[in-house]
């Protein structure tokens, strides 16, 4: 996947329309659905971003985010900020042919959808993607969400050229405001995604296991309901140290996204995206500088891999 260009137009052609009808940029949730959309469904499947003659330096982004009680508004704001986060990534140039891909956390020991996974787009399927998710709005209550069914499908299911020819790490946001699971349901794993696995995996061999292909940053953003608790903030950095972000303001998600990747791919500094944004006139440049400014120097490596490809019968990529 990941063929075709974005297009603002389009977007706005769509929204307009959506306005005039008076549907919902989540028609599929807000119409009533309960089980994941088929193009979401993570059993079985394996998401790929590739290389191809139009995009021929795939750059892939994954953003995963908590849609169970008080974070059941973040998809919806980042559909309205979609414009952005593309505009940045592409006409400010921080990122060589990306491709972003969306899903959706829940709870996988209560929730109907504990998980909905999309696929890597360039162009406006990545908005059909976000129309597609359940909004959830459930959770267990115990301050822990399954974030770490997530890692696990990043870890063995998806295949980005962008490692396997050129050896470079993808992007990957979990955008959330609890604590994962301790261990990876085995059980939960046959459930949702379709392995069959020996025993359960703890969440720490599972993060060094996505942290190895994926640059990984859990983003806590102000308004969610354990936003600013220690408890949380302190699990996280446990498991991914300064890239365990705190955000002032939701709606700084998208810039803030952009500008790490921008900062990742070395196309700026942070004092150079804090004046694209207020060039822009974003209204999240101060939450922004504050979010990345530990992350400002930061410098991604190359890391020397031998290709991988699924393995048959369930599609897990084995690392």
């Amino acid at each position: 996947m990941g063929s075709g260009i974005w297009s603002t137009d389009v977007y706005d052609a769509a929204d307009r329309y959506r306005r005039k009808t008076g549907r919902s940029a989540f028609s599929y949730s807000d119409g009533g659905a309960r089980t994941v959309h088929p193009a979401l469904d993570p059993r079985g499947a394996v998401r790929e971003s590739r290389d191809s003659a139009e995009h021929p330096q795939s750059t892939p982004i994954a953003v995963l985010f908590d849609v169970t009680g008080s974070m059941g508004h973040v998809p919806r704001t980042l559909q309205t900020k979609l414009p952005q986060l593309l505009g940045l990534l592409l006409r400010q140039g921080y990122a060589r042919d990306p491709q972003v891909m969306f899903g959706a956390i829940g709870d996988a020991t209560c929730d109907r959808v504990p998980l909905q996974i999309g696929q890597f787009e360039s162009d406006n399927r990545m908005d059909d993607d976000l129309g597609r998710i359940v909004l959830e709005g459930g959770g267990g209550g115990q301050m822990s969400e399954s974030y770490e069914l997530a890692l696990y499908y990043m870890a063995r299911h998806t295949v980005t050229d962008s490692w396997s020819k050129r050896g470079r790490r993808g992007y990957l946001f979990l955008i959330g405001d609890e604590l994962a699971y301790r261990r990876v349901d085995r059980r939960q794993v046959a459930r949702l995604i379709g392995d069959d696995l020996g025993e359960d995996v703890p969440v720490r061999q599972i993060v060094d296991e996505v942290t190895r292909r994926w640059d990984t940053y859990y983003l806590l953003p102000a308004g969610s309901h354990y936003a600013g608790n220690r408890t949380v903030l302190d699990f996280w950095r446990g498991l991914l140290g300064q890239n365990a972000v705190e955000l002032d303001d939701l709606e700084a998600v998208c810039e803030t996204i952009a500008l790490t990747v921008g900062l990742g791919e070395q196309a700026i500094d942070l004092d150079t995206g804090l004046r694209d944004l207020r060039r822009a006139g974003s209204a999240a440049t101060g939450t922004v500088s504050k979010a990345l400014a530990r992350l400002g120097g930061g410098r991604r490596t190359s890391v020397a891999t031998l290709p991988f490809t699924p393995t048959g019968g369930s599609g897990v990529t084995r690392l």
